[in-house]
């Protein structure tokens, strides 16, 4: 295995490739009781038309499809997955985002069963037309959840107003008609397109014998059989750079409006040799300008336009980006208008040097505690690993940061065609 040392935090891991393409990466902490472990793909709620695997010609699958097979992978033959994990006092979960699809687990005892269980529920899938059918219906009411809750519609109204064509625009759960018109066929073309081991990761992070885990994981995928490795081609359309919509209104029974502002990535920001570079800047200038601590919050808050704190969003994805500052607002018009009034500023007026020390120090602070966190490692290291990005840069990266980096890339980020204003407003608005 490669020893990658993590600099600043005087922490070492290991990398191997499998030779069946499978990302091995360990990270043992003997000081903690806990260990940690998350299998991960790079395949998530965006990836819907893509060419299958062993075939020629394209195809798209319904919305909500990874979200759907994330849920029946627990479900087995002889019983559920969840059940092994309880009964040696393991914690198990599994999350769908818009680029991959993780299983997970923590706990203080038994790692090596839990990790061997872990890859092997992962690489059996079961899928039957009866159990697809039933868990429809489990779907469907988790989808009509998230749809009441104004949060949430606000969130994704709000990348619908950026987003045309791009699936991301669409709800990682999908739509009520969509998850009907899925079948178990459809289960097993993404399965096996997707969780090939050449298209995954596993992370285990926490107290754990280095040289016995890396003996069980190799010999545990030695033991299987899989298809050669092969390139996914994935289509996402044609997307201009400029917003959809400039301003998008959501009515719903509430008592309180929300708004939420958004300012689209340009394709060529999210070129991989930047994107870490241009994500940390942007967390910066977010944080510094509209946390509770920053100048534009106290304004806004001042004028009695905000009622508590900012929920500040950001993603960087090889396919699209996007940051967003939204909460609850009794006047949510002006509220929009007035920050994306402040969005537009910022490039106008440079950041001090004195400010950019502070954000800078404090970003820091930040990352060493995450270091910290086993979860928080796993999960960061998994995610830029999947954007081609070697994570253990972000040090270096964050000390060279200079203040005219900061504001060239302030200068080249906002514009006024690439922001937009969503509102959930009270149906009595209407």
């Amino acid at each position: 295995m490669n020893k990658l040392k993590i600099p600043r935090i005087n922490e070492q891991m290991y990398h191997e490739k499998l030779d069946n393409g499978l990302d091995l990466f360990l990270l043992s902490k003997p000081e903690v009781e806990k260990t940690f472990a998350i299998f991960s793909t790079k395949y998530g709620s965006i990836d819907q038309t893509f060419t299958p695997i062993g075939e020629n010609e394209k195809v798209t699958v319904p919305d909500g499809i990874a979200h759907f097979l994330e849920h029946k992978m627990f479900e087995k033959e002889d019983g559920d997955v969840f059940q092994q994990f309880s009964e040696r006092g393991a914690s198990a979960n599994a999350f769908t985002s818009f680029t991959q699809t993780a299983y997970l687990f923590s706990s203080t005892s038994d790692e090596e069963k839990n990790v061997e269980t872990l890859l092997n529920f992962v690489q059996d899938p079961y899928f039957t037309e009866q159990t697809v059918e039933k868990e429809k219906g489990i779907i469907e009411q988790e989808i009509k959840m998230y749809d009441d809750q104004a949060d949430w519609r606000l969130f994704f109204g709000t990348i619908g107003s950026l987003y045309e064509h791009h699936p991301v625009r669409i709800d990682i759960a999908g739509t009520v008609d969509s998850i009907y018109d899925i079948t178990h066929e459809d289960l097993y073309t993404c399965y096996n397109t997707f969780y090939h081991p050449s298209n995954m990761s596993i992370f285990v992070i926490g107290n754990f014998d280095l040289d016995s885990m890396a003996t069980l994981i190799k010999n545990n995928q030695n033991n299987k059989t899989f298809d050669e490795p092969n390139g996914i081609d994935r289509f996402y359309g044609d997307e201009k750079d400029e917003v959809y919509k400039k301003v998008e209104k959501i009515y719903m029974p509430v008592t309180t409006p929300k708004c939420m502002i958004a300012v689209k990535e340009k394709k060529e920001s999210l070129n991989k040799d930047q994107l870490l570079k241009n994500d940390l800047v942007r967390d910066m200038i977010l944080d510094l300008y509209f946390s509770k601590s920053g100048s534009f919050y106290e304004e806004l808050y001042q004028k009695g336009l905000v009622i508590d704190k900012l929920r500040l969003e950001q993603y960087l994805e090889e396919s699209f980006g996007f940051a967003a500052i939204g909460g609850s607002t009794t006047k949510p018009r002006e509220f929009g208008e007035r920050v994306k009034e402040m969005l537009l500023s910022i490039k106008n007026e440079p950041i001090k040097q004195d400010d950019f020390e502070r954000a800078k120090k404090k970003k820091y602070g930040e990352l060493v505690r995450e270091f910290n966190e086993l979860e928080g490692t796993a999960n960061t290291f998994i995610h830029y690993h999947h954007l081609g990005i070697d994570y253990r840069d972000v040090f270096e990266i964050l000390e060279q940061l200079s203040l005219d980096d900061v504001n060239r890339v302030t200068d080249d980020w906002i514009s006024e065609d690439r922001i937009s204003i969503c509102m959930v407003l009270p149906e009595d608005e209407k």
